[in-house]
């Protein structure tokens, strides 16, 4: 099984649990993960990660297209699947418009297209203002879970 990382993973792993300064190990990890085929993201959180000038973006533009994956053949029907559930919800029409142009909904077309789970901070939510990822995730049947569930269930350890 494969992983596919949202951007919040990263943003976050960086601003709070683990800083490039003080757990060089969780880096590390995503880096062998991702050599082993279990940890990728996609090119639309390449894009958010590589937006502003810092060690993140540094370390994500050295990641490459093997990384960050691109799109392909079997996206583009997987997207009209998240479309379609997106724009048959009670969600607020702004809320579909923005989701139908952000990373989120490129993320669960690539998990649905290719069986991958979604590694999100996100948490599932009742409001019709904004469609989150566990949300599309669950009305669509694709997998996804937190970061700390991916790192117990990959049983990763950084050990001193």
């Amino acid at each position: 099984m494969a992983y596919l990382l949202d951007a919040n993973v990263f943003i976050q792993a960086k601003n709070l649990h683990y800083g490039f300064d003080f757990c060089p190990a969780f880096w590390d990890w995503i880096i062998r993960e991702h050599a082993a085929g279990k940890v990728f993201s996609i090119e639309k959180v390449e894009d958010e990660l590589t937006g502003i000038a810092d060690e993140l973006s540094t370390w994500a533009a050295q990641r490459g297209a093997s990384f960050f994956l691109r799109p392909d053949a079997a996206l583009l029907p997987a997207l009209a699947k998240v479309s379609a559930w997106a724009t048959s919800q009670p969600y607020e029409p702004a809320a579909v418009n923005t989701f139908l142009q952000v990373a989120d909904y490129y993320l669960v077309g690539h998990a649905l297209a290719h069986g991958h789970t979604v590694v999100t901070h996100e948490v599932p939510s009742t409001s019709r203002k904004r469609i989150k990822i566990p949300d599309a995730c669950i009305g669509l049947g694709v997998k996804h879970m937190t970061p700390f569930e991916l790192l117990s269930h990959e049983r990763a350890r950084f050990v001193l």
